[in-house]
């Protein structure tokens, strides 16, 4: 239901080997409902219930950028899932000093 692509743009290539984390909100709490780390090809699928809600992905962006001067600590992007019938794609463009997210399919 919720995936996520990490390109890093300075590269070229898919992000691998990043740590992302979810979270769904419930009441005034973050609990974590998924992890795991990008593929080779920057991608990575969490295998939860279609719940509506609001989540937080987290981009664990400080390791991958840990040899190299960079702007962006680990980085949230805060969504609502309203419609449980399709599949959320939230994918992260990603160099060291810009980032950009979109709601992708």
């Amino acid at each position: 239901m919720i995936s996520t692509h990490i390109l890093d743009t300075s590269r070229g290539l898919p992000a691998a080997n990043v740590k992302v984390v979810l979270e769904k909100k419930t009441a005034n709490n973050w609990n974590e409902v998924g992890s795991g780390v990008t593929n080779t090809d920057g991608r990575h699928a969490f295998e939860i219930p279609y719940e509506a809600g609001d989540y937080r992905l987290t981009f664990m962006i400080e390791d991958y950028f840990k040899n190299q001067e960079s702007f962006f600590l680990n980085t949230p992007v805060v969504f609502r899932v309203s419609d449980t019938k399709r599949k959320y794609h939230v994918p992260l463009l990603l160099n060291p000093y810009g980032l950009s997210t979109y709601r992708g399919s």
